[in-house]
């Protein structure tokens, strides 16, 4: 999924001398009042974090109150989505006038109905509302389903997004992956290549009409 990245911090982080006797202890509590928060300096929602404390000595500062100050090391798990981004989700509640999805246990998704493309038909089935495609039968999303979604917007206080599903590569992650390796099968499954004297291809139509490509004594296509 996108959003996800991995960074490498260096960071000081300032403790009271009240804390001097556990400091480990001390530095994860701090950085845990940070998790699943939405953090400028990091330009993201910090999800996980491993660190060390590269000094063995730490710097006590002036003042009123001497804290003192420790040079971390840290390593960060980020999620940060942006606009046209796609995610994935696991849908919690669905209506006719909109779905809603979860995203890594914490962050809402609201998809509304002018968000979803008009291939997706709500209906109900044994009392159960749905999204059914009508190009194809198999395609439905319901509560429970993994679906993969555009981002709109994000709400960096409230950790919101906005999706759509107007894209064609959007809807059901079963359904599309499965589509997708049927798709290359076939695509496998229709290339020969004869001998070292050329190589010929043959699309099936209702994938992708490709042609016939036959090369002689060329090292690919675009060479001859």
């Amino acid at each position: 999924m996108e959003g996800l990245s991995v960074a490498d911090a260096n960071l000081v982080m300032y403790l009271h001398p009240s804390k001097s006797r556990n400091v480990s202890q001390s530095i994860l509590r701090e950085l845990g009042y940070l998790l699943f928060k939405f953090n400028e300096t990091f330009d993201g929602v910090l999800l996980a974090y491993d660190v060390n404390i590269l000094d063995k000595q730490a710097k006590i500062l002036s003042g009123v109150h001497p804290y003192f100050g420790l040079s971390l090391k840290a390593n960060l798990l980020l999620f940060s989505p942006i606009p046209d981004m796609l995610l994935e989700g696991k849908l919690v509640k669905l209506s006719q006038e909109s779905i809603h999805v979860i995203i890594l246990g914490f962050s809402s998704v609201i998809i509304t109905a002018e968000n979803i493309r008009g291939e997706f038909k709500y209906r109900t089935k044994d009392n159960e509302e749905l999204f059914a495609s009508k190009s194809h039968k198999r395609h439905v999303i319901k509560v429970g389903t993994m679906i993969r979604f555009l981002v709109k917007s994000f709400d960096e206080e409230i950790l919101h997004i906005i999706g759509s599903l107007i894209s064609a590569h959007t809807g059901s992650i079963s359904w599309l992956d499965r589509r997708l390796e049927v798709t290359q099968e076939a695509l496998v499954g229709w290339i020969d290549v004869v001998g070292s004297g050329g190589l010929k291809v043959h699309v099936d139509e209702d994938i992708l009409l490709l042609g016939i490509a036959s090369v002689r004594n060329c090292s690919s296509v675009e060479a001859c």
